[in-house]
């Protein structure tokens, strides 16, 4: 895209206002990690981005230990947009909640959402930790746009408000070794994948999903992969067949 200024190596989220001869002054965290852990200086570059206006190429203007401010220099990357595609998860283990959380904002989700299913084995999500794990690998991975991370919900209640509009990959591990296919589906519809607890879904559960006229049960392949292994394969498997890597 002509016009656009080399994109800097370092890049940091930013909940601030991004543009042309914006100054945008450092809290104490971000101040510690560029001019004491990455030894940065004044004169050098930061890529800045907030999740609306792009990617800015900031240059540093003044630095000390605790704080220092950034002035954009122009656009090194435009505003990019994400499918409108949801991750619904049951909570596991806490690396492996994060594992989850991670990955689904590299693969291009919109919004993450925690949800408590019948076996599901870990309640207590910190919607603050994850969300900032989000910043975290939109920050490694060179993408504009951060995920919500929900309020956790349960299955019953969030099925109950659903908009049919939205369409529901329903990952079903008793179909393993089945087909994978999303049959009879186009692209450019709202899309939500499901993930089930480590205990699978109960009977109960799983026969509500299959009724649901917006509900497509999928197989992830001949195994029964674990919960965080699944939300991976999910996401690629929808991603190449009608989202943004297809």
């Amino acid at each position: 895209m002509l016009g656009l200024m080399e994109r800097a190596k370092v890049r940091l989220y930013v909940d601030q206002p991004l543009g042309q001869g914006q100054t945008v002054p450092l809290d104490r965290d971000h101040a510690n990690y560029l001019f004491n852990v990455m030894r940065m200086g004044v004169g050098d570059a930061v890529a800045l981005f907030n999740g609306r206006d792009g990617e800015w190429r900031t240059e540093v203007v003044q630095a000390n230990k605790r704080a220092g401010v950034l002035a954009c220099q122009g656009l090194s990357a435009p505003q990019g947009e994400v499918p409108d595609l949801w991750l619904i998860f049951a909570p596991i283990k806490k690396a492996r909640t994060d594992f989850i959380v991670e990955k689904a904002a590299e693969m291009g989700a919109r919004r993450i959402l925690p949800v408590l299913t019948e076996f599901t084995n870990s309640e207590r999500v910190r919607v603050d930790r994850l969300q900032a794990h989000c910043v975290e690998a939109a920050e490694q991975c060179g993408g504009t746009y951060v995920p919500e991370v929900a309020e956790p919900v349960k299955l019953d209640a969030l099925l109950a408000d659903w908009d049919p509009a939205r369409q529901l990959m329903f990952c079903d591990e008793s179909l393993a070794g089945g087909s994978s296919a999303l049959s009879g589906v186009v692209a450019g519809q709202p899309w939500a994948i499901l993930i089930g607890p480590e205990g699978g879904f109960s009977e109960g559960e799983r026969k509500r999903l299959r009724a649901l006229p917006f509900a497509h049960p999928v197989s992830l392949g001949p195994r029964i992969l674990r919960a965080d292994t699944a939300a991976v394969a999910a996401m690629a498997l929808w991603q190449d067949c009608l989202g943004d890597w297809s």
